[in-house]
């Protein structure tokens, strides 16, 4: 009852299902196909039964007459084909990507009468790769430098500084508005430098009170301080053979000035809470967005530090400095937020690049970048458009001459703007949102928590 209730119903079965079947007879003439197939070949039923199978040119079959076999089909003689990766073409020329899987037919005797084949259609996947291949060559092409994306003079000649100071030990300082890409550089000068194989280490001066800096920085001794339980080596330590890159420098205070102004003339450290020098073999690279003769001339910082700190500058150049590199910089966080986000847009449209041009950028390369993640999400449609962009931004009146807005929108306002409009666009729904912002469910409920948003 069962048995005869499945067979009438297998055709429907068939035409159900998502992937390719095509069944052939002994001498390889097509004897059916579903509806997928159909639609992936572009051939109508009525058009394609009673042809030979080569009519769809499957380049597997291609391969198994290549060998020489007395068969039509290899399947002949191995029986079976497993998930083989190949390609038909289509009726309209279009070559499709497919994996291919296949089984002999036998008869009640056992004698074989056919094959079937069932192809999945696998062209997104394959486009997918291509994608992510393009991607990968982008970023070794000769517009990157060690993660600094740039074509314009002012960022070659960075790239040819980098090059020639990454050899010397001597203190490099990297001088520059904020969001230019000095720790950027920083990486680039170790990668490319005699130290890449040794250590590389980080510290932002300006985030820590002048006592624990100078722990983070030399270490400390067991009691030198309430909660020191322990010996602790320090950063400069830590960072013995490599690099040492020491950001916000500026904003160090006198006394640890000092205590630096020793590491850079004696190479010596000593802990907090000991008197024990500690010979270390650290090359420093520094960074800063303050104007340090400004400092030195207001007291805040000495001048003898200043010139050891100073031995070989490098100037980030601002984004309004290098316009020709907006476009360039533009397609990149692009890229990496479609492949991120799995949103397929297009481009950019002329007119929101001119809105780019037109900017100041006050927030330089990190403003770009907020800002294309905020068009990114407003945008519905296959190209982002003026009206997508950040309103500082995409307002028709500003312009290069134009002075920058008082205070443009800082990193955490633009994260609860994009956090608002994945909310808006998904109903509120925080999976949908998080799935948006390419962040977890977990996340998502961190931020609306932080911002006192209520979905």
């Amino acid at each position: 009852m069962y048995g005869s209730y499945l067979e009438a119903h297998w055709k429907t079965v068939v035409e159900t299902i998502q992937d390719g079947v095509m069944i052939v007879d002994r001498q390889g003439t097509i004897l059916s196909v579903n509806r997928a197939f159909e639609e992936m070949t572009g051939y109508a039923r009525d058009e394609i039964i009673g042809q030979p199978c080569t009519t769809i040119n499957c380049s597997y079959c291609e391969i198994a007459r290549g060998r020489g076999l007395d068969n039509w089909c290899i399947l002949f003689r191995t029986g079976r084909l497993d998930n083989h990766r190949c390609t038909l073409v289509s009726k309209s020329g279009e070559v499709v990507h497919v994996l291919k899987n296949a089984r002999l037919l036998h008869d009640e005797q056992g004698g074989v009468i056919g094959s079937v084949e069932t192809v999945t259609n696998i062209s997104m996947l394959v486009e997918s790769q291509r994608q992510v291949e393009v991607f990968r060559r982008e970023l070794r092409s000769e517009d990157r430098f060690y993660g600094l994306l740039g074509n314009s003079p002012a960022m070659r000649r960075v790239f040819d500084l980098i090059s020639s100071a990454a050899q010397s030990d001597a203190p490099i300082i990297i001088l520059g508005e904020s969001g230019t890409g000095k720790e950027l550089a920083a990486d680039a000068l170790h990668r490319c430098g005699r130290r890449r194989n040794k250590a590389f280490v980080k510290i932002n001066c300006a985030a820590l009170s002048a006592s624990l800096l100078e722990s983070e920085l030399f270490g400390h001794v067991k009691g030198a301080f309430t909660g020191a339980y322990r010996d602790r080596r320090g950063r400069f330590e830590a960072a013995q053979g490599g690099d040492i890159f020491l950001d916000e420098i500026g904003d160090i205070p006198p006394a640890t000035q000092v205590k630096l102004l020793r590491v850079l003339e004696q190479k010596v450290i000593e802990r907090v809470g000991d008197n024990t020098p500690i010979p270390v073999d650290v090359r420093i690279i520094s960074a800063t967005h303050r104007n340090l003769e400004e400092r030195v001339r207001r007291g805040d910082l000495r001048e003898d530090f200043y010139f050891r700190i100073n031995v070989i500058p490098i100037r980030m150049p601002p984004l309004r400095e290098r316009p020709e590199d907006i476009p360039l910089l533009a397609d990149y966080f692009l890229r990496r937020i479609c492949m991120k986000n799995e949103k397929p847009l297009a481009g950019i449209s002329r007119e929101a690049l001119d809105r780019l041009m037109a900017y100041r950028w006050p927030g330089n390369v990190r403003e770009l970048k907020s800002a294309f993640e905020y068009a990114a999400i407003r945008c519905l449609g296959p190209k982002i458009q003026p009206e997508h962009l950040p309103e500082h931004i995409g307002d028709p009146s500003g312009s290069a001459e134009a002075d920058p807005p008082a205070r443009p929108l800082r990193h955490e306002e633009m994260k609860k703007h994009h956090l608002l409009e994945a909310l808006r666009r998904t109903g509120g729904n925080r999976a949908e949102a998080a799935r948006l912002l390419g962040v977890s469910r977990v996340t998502v409920w961190h931020w609306m928590k932080r911002y006192g948003i209520h979905a």
